[in-house]
């Protein structure tokens, strides 16, 4: 049962165990390799006891940043964003949701799930963002409709077996409007399974989603 996960959009999301150590860095050796030139060969490592998380920069040359601030080690919560070299990671708790697939095994995340609605879950984005949401619906080759209400933009994604095929906002259809969606920073998600895709205008991978995505937002940091 993975308890916590670590999101390096595109890269797969990588689970956390219950108790260990999980270490970072440009080493291939690394449980989360990040193979960029500001990032040192063993940059920083997670403990995980007892369902907590703490991480712990490693004598980087660059240092480990938590919500833009450096530091030694630092308990670890929902949402919680690391910047080590020029990645963002950020911290997931997840919990009693099987998105695993009949043909693979099992993967059982954590949602908050609403009682008696069916195969449906939620959550908050300020502590499971957008991106991380598609990613998870992408492993377990999710079919249905994904809900954001953000004080950004509102809007709908509707997966099929995890890829993303048709997404609606008020201002906009298709690839267009799934990129507005995945830069939701906070609201609310819903996801329910099954429901009826209305039509198809998205021809691309979750990959190339969050790529464009991440392209826009550094243009728009730049």
């Amino acid at each position: 049962m993975a308890s916590a996960m670590l999101f390096v959009p595109p890269h797969p999301p990588v689970a956390l165990p219950g108790e260990g150590v999980v270490v970072i860095g440009r080493s291939r050796e690394n449980a989360l390799r990040l193979p960029d030139p500001d990032t040192s060969r063993k940059h920083a490592k997670i403990l995980c006891e007892g369902g907590r998380y703490r991480i712990r920069d490693l004598a980087s040359t660059n240092g480990t940043f938590v919500n833009g601030e450096r530091i030694e080690q630092h308990d670890l919560a929902p949402g919680d964003r690391i910047r080590i070299g020029e990645n963002q990671i950020t911290f997931c708790r997840i919990g009693d949701l099987d998105l695993g697939s009949e043909d693979d095994d099992a993967q059982t995340l954590l949602f908050e799930r609403p009682a008696a609605t069916g195969d449906a879950f939620q959550g908050d984005l300020g502590e499971i963002p957008p991106f991380a949401v598609i990613q998870i619906l992408e492993m377990g080759r999710k079919t249905g409709c994904l809900r954001l209400d953000s004080d950004g933009e509102n809007g709908r994604l509707w997966f099929q077996d995890g890829a993303p095929v048709h997404a609606e906002t008020k201002s906009q259809v298709g690839f267009d409007a799934a990129v507005s969606l995945v830069h939701a920073s906070s609201g609310r998600f819903r996801f329910d399974a099954l429901s009826e895709v209305p039509a198809v205008t998205i021809r691309a991978s979750v990959t190339e989603l969050l790529l464009e995505a991440s392209r826009q937002l550094d243009e728009a940091g730049a």
